[in-house]
């Protein structure tokens, strides 16, 4: 009886405390922006992630498929297999998906210019593992627009970017359901120096851009789920509170979008729906340990706010500044997101700040400056016209300058960058494999391959499919159909891209470098008085080529030498992103040029530097020093110093002034040798 009466006691207890304990929330998507070398690594890394508690896959493209490059193209050297997994053809697809359900699996592919057909691919995979497409959940970036503004992946023309867009759109509604066929992307634009501000503006100036363009080609009734179906792909800094009260400011402001502008009622097609990678930016060379927290803060600005929490979130590696993270240091981000989730009670409760007056006040200041700018926009005719004009791209670059001389003037503080310098050494950097490094055989192996996959097609299907995606490209009609037939017969992404190249042409997007100086004082004073007196010497203004060689699009450092140098009073010749070596080697010989400065952060810097150091020898170009800033670990700095490179600047030198400095010394060098 007593017995009876205690399990009794203890049921009832165990059940009033199941009554009373709070309902936890399902947690977000855990994702890892994960690809390398080839897809068979990338496959292996893909499914160990997923057996150490990932949710959901997030695909990294190497630069050529980005791009829309095979591995043997000539802009590819060096390129493959650096950033991410390299994918030529339907087979690298279904070997990169090799024993992972796509029915079951939520995946998210980073790519732009060439969306609709790394799209194809992945249903034309789904299909070869007996999917019916409908089934697939997922999301495609397909945000060209930003491409053009930062990171610079875009290939075509404004409108014929947009076309694309709007085709896999219109086909996804209907033929995929469950998919999000654009992630109207703002994570690019803080890492070009986006303020909060200029992201919510430019980001949902690119929605309405897409939106407006889409809603002729569905029947009305429809529309309202072609705009539900909208995502986002956000970024997230250091400055949480002001971060989480920019996403609260997107939940609102895309509820009115939707509402006002196009009549959606209901309240679920008008959700901000948005996944997040923290910021990158803020990640320091020097004392990089610092970066797990600064990771920690910029998740909590996406996780706090119930009301607008994040979907998915992938986490940046700690030792990202350095190079690329070995499958450690992403488990390492893995479980940050996995204790937030499942050790804290974060989920347990509602919204934490409604009604607090502070957020309150943010949130009403950030949407009304960005409604401001987004009307700025709006009487420019929009999204396409201010990137024509280069007025968003010029803003950019701006408020990036902005950031950086506030952190070169110890203004914004950032610890063990300019203030708190002196440290201890990390242990965790102590070795030579603080970082993933990729085998240098892996482009020869890819290229071999694919010259096998092109050997063993029926060459006969690939003509037939490669006809019928350029008459669907000249006619207006939907590409995504014909792109899937490719798919199936073995055509490859360069010969995608090159029918669509034909058809559309080719594009490059204003540099942004214009305009007045961004700095004075002191420092830059004394390197103009140095550059007037070198003229002196020289017997003509100092002038310098800054160059992005490769297909590195990421042009925020070559950017900002460019505009600082031109203060200094250097003469700049700045031709934007994806040059060959010979068309750098070409220009410097052309324009005369005192120095030449690389900006290469994709991991290719050995090659590519190679290349350009032995074209410039050949040219009578020998004696014109070449500096090189980028991602460049210890090692590959003395190969590159060994090779004849002058200078080598990385992360940790984050004050241009005493780069531009450092610059007139060696030209002054040069001079004084060849007197």
């Amino acid at each position: 009886m007593k017995d009876n009466y205690v399990t009794e006691k203890q049921d009832h207890v165990a059940s009033a405390q199941k009554d009373s304990t709070p309902k936890k929330d399902r947690p977000w998507l855990f994702r890892t922006y994960s690809g390398h070398s080839s897809a068979t690594e990338s496959n292996k890394l893909y499914r160990s992630n997923l057996e150490k508690g990932q949710t959901g896959l997030s695909v990294a493209f190497d630069l050529p498929t980005q791009t829309g490059y095979d591995s043997d193209h000539s802009l590819a050297r060096g390129e493959v297999g650096k950033v991410g997994v390299p994918i030529s053809h339907l087979g690298d697809m279904e070997t990169l998906l090799d024993g992972i359900p796509l029915d079951k699996m939520n995946t998210s592919m980073t790519i732009n210019a060439p969306a609709a057909w790394l799209l194809a691919l992945y249903i034309a995979t789904a299909e070869k593992q007996g999917i019916d497409r409908k089934a697939l959940t997922g999301t495609i970036q397909n945000d060209i627009i930003k491409e053009y503004l930062s990171r610079g992946t875009y290939i075509f023309p404004p409108a014929a970017s947009l076309r694309l867009i709007t085709d896999v759109v219109s086909f996804t509604y209907n033929e995929v359901p469950k998919w999000n066929p654009m992630n109207i992307c703002s994570y690019h634009l803080q890492e070009a120096g986006a303020t909060p501000v200029q992201e919510l503006a430019f980001a949902l100036a690119n929605a309405i851009e897409v939106l407006d363009l889409v809603r002729p080609q569905v029947p009305e009734a429809d529309f309202p789920t072609v705009v539900g179906r909208i995502s986002f792909f956000v970024n997230a800094g250091v400055k949480f509170v002001t971060e989480m009260c920019k996403m609260r400011a997107f939940t609102e402001l895309w509820d009115e979008i939707c509402r006002t502008r196009y009549g959606v009622e209901d309240p679920k097609l008008r959700r901000f729906r948005y996944g997040v990678q923290v910021n990158s930016l803020g990640l320091t060379e020097q004392q990089p340990e610092n970066n797990v927290y600064r990771i920690l803060l910029e998740m909590l600005a996406v996780t706090l706010s119930k009301n607008a929490r994040a979907r998915a979130v992938q986490l940046p590696a700690w030792n990202e500044a350095l190079g690329l993270p070995r499958p450690w240091d992403q488990q390492w981000s893995l479980r940050l997101q996995q204790i937030v989730a499942y050790e804290s009670d974060l989920l347990e409760y509602g919204d934490l700040f409604d009604g607090s007056p502070v957020v309150e006040a943010k949130v009403k200041e950030l949407k009304a400056a960005a409604l401001e700018e987004l009307k700025t926009i709006d009487d420019m005719g929009g999204a396409v016209a201010a990137v024509e004009n280069s007025y968003m791209k010029r803003r950019l670059v701006e408020s990036n300058s902005e950031r950086l001389t506030a952190i070169e003037a110890g203004e914004q503080i950032v610890v063990g960058v300019n203030k708190y310098v002196e440290a201890e050494a990390s242990p965790l950097t102590a070795t030579d494999d603080a970082i993933m490094t990729v085998d240098a055989s892996a482009e020869s192996a890819k290229i071999s391959a694919l010259e096998q996959w092109r050997g063993t097609r029926d060459a006969a299907a690939v003509a037939d499919a490669l006809a019928a995606l350029t008459a669907a490209a000249k006619n207006g009609d939907n590409i995504m159909e014909p792109s899937i037939a490719c798919a199936h017969a073995g055509v490859t992404t360069g010969e995608w891209s090159g029918v669509l190249r034909d058809v559309f042409g080719e594009y490059r997007a204003p540099t942004g470098v214009g305009g007045s100086g961004s700095v004075s004082g002191e420092s830059i004073q004394r390197i103009q008085g140095r550059v007037a007196d070198l003229e002196d010497v020289l017997g003509t203004r100092l002038k310098m080529l800054v160059g992005k060689p490769g297909l590195d699009g990421h042009s925020n450092g070559a950017e900002q030498i460019a505009v600082r140098a031109r203060d200094a009073g250097i003469e700049v010749v700045y031709e934007g992103i994806r040059l060959t070596p010979a068309e750098i080697v070409a220009a410097a010989g052309q324009e005369d040029v005192h120095v030449v400065g690389l900006s290469i952060l994709s991991g290719s810097h050995i090659t590519l530097v190679a290349d350009i150091v032995k074209q410039m020898a050949e040219a009578g170009l020998s004696d014109v020093p070449v500096v090189v800033g980028g991602i460049i670990p210890p090692e590959d700095e003395k190969t590159l110093l060994a090779s004849g490179v002058a200078a080598v600047y990385t992360p940790k030198d984050f004050d241009i002034n005493k780069i531009l400095d450092n610059i007139v010394d060696i030209v002054e060098g040069v001079h004084k040798r060849a007197a």
